[in-house]
């Protein structure tokens, strides 16, 4: 046996370094560098050690030097109105009850409200039959559809975004005060009963990076942004997801620094065909989105069709 393992032996039965250095004939200083030097292998008792720690902190946190970063889960224009099918909204849920995202962020146009529709002449037949409160009731009804299909499960955020389509509420009460005002408002909605957080019209709200709005715009005329999201981005000149938009448009930019800015338009969840686009443009892409991997502006994309969740859960 080597001098070097003879004093590690030594030194394990509990001999100090000078009885170690007396029975091999050599100095205290000649025996600290020798045990220093001297690589023992490990004891069983030790490797079964170090796995244990090891197997505890992958299940920890699979990269121990990165921070984790949250899952969103992107649910676009839904226009709930009377006469749609609203059953999407409850595969939705179900969906999201099995992933369980951080953060699930809905961007407006969810109650449709036909009835307060400005791009049709009043007294027009298109009105026959429409009515305020059934309107209200049935975009109620796809949200309580939504959270039944979540059951138990909450993300730590939902925020719900105002589109367009609700402010034609609004619209409707400063045109008409005397005559709506304390009678029907957003008090009539069931949004904030079910815990989500709502951002009102065209106000931009932040999460992990991203900037959400039903739409982004320019300052200077009003006017949506709208065409090539790569053109988008440089506009907006950061990352953003908006809705508004049917369809569905991703652009990304990859900067010197080493930073990405990522620019998302997806306006289509819902099943039934808006007649208005006509029937060359009726067949655009519907569904929900995740995004994994969140923060500084970028994430992963995944894509979840409207025909993927009905064959899952239909």
């Amino acid at each position: 046996m080597r001098k070097g393992e003879l004093a590690l032996n030594l030194r394990a039965d509990g001999k100090s370094n000078a009885e170690i250095a007396a029975l091999l004939g050599m100095k205290q200083s000649s025996v600290r560098r020798l045990i220093s030097e001297t690589k023992r292998p490990p004891t069983v008792e030790e490797i079964l050690a170090w796995g244990e720690r090891f197997e505890s902190l992958a299940r920890r946190n699979p990269y121990p030097n990165r921070a984790k970063k949250s899952t969103h889960l992107i649910i676009p224009d839904t226009q709930c109105k009377p006469g749609v099918p609203l059953d999407h909204l409850l595969w939705a849920g179900k969906y999201i009850a099995e992933r369980e995202p951080d953060v699930v962020v809905h961007l407006g146009d969810h109650w449709d409200l036909p009835s307060l529709s400005s791009y049709e002449g009043k007294g027009s037949r298109y009105f026959e039959g429409k009515r305020l409160k059934e309107d209200i009731a049935t975009g109620n009804r796809g949200l309580d559809l939504l959270m039944e299909g979540m059951g138990a499960f909450r993300p730590k955020r939902m925020v719900l975004l105002r589109g367009n389509h609700e402010d034609r509420l609004t619209r409707a009460i400063n045109e008409s005060p005397t005559l709506l005002e304390g009678l029907v408002g957003f008090e009539d909605f069931n949004d904030v009963a079910h815990g989500w957080e709502v951002v009102e019209y065209l106000k931009p709200i932040e999460i992990d990076g991203l900037a959400f709005a039903h739409y982004f715009y320019n300052p200077n005329t009003g006017r949506s942004y709208s065409g090539n999201v790569d053109t988008m981005l440089r506009n907006v000149g950061h990352s953003f997801v908006m809705g508004h938009q049917q369809g569905l448009r991703v652009g990304r930019r990859e900067l010197s620094s080493g930073h990405v800015q990522r620019g998302l338009v997806a306006g289509s969840f819902y099943q039934h065909t808006e007649t208005y686009r006509g029937p060359q443009a009726a067949y655009e892409w519907r569904g929900i989105l995740v995004l994994h991997e969140v923060g500084d502006g970028g994430y992963d994309l995944m894509e979840v069709s409207l025909d993927y969740l009905r064959r899952r859960y239909s």
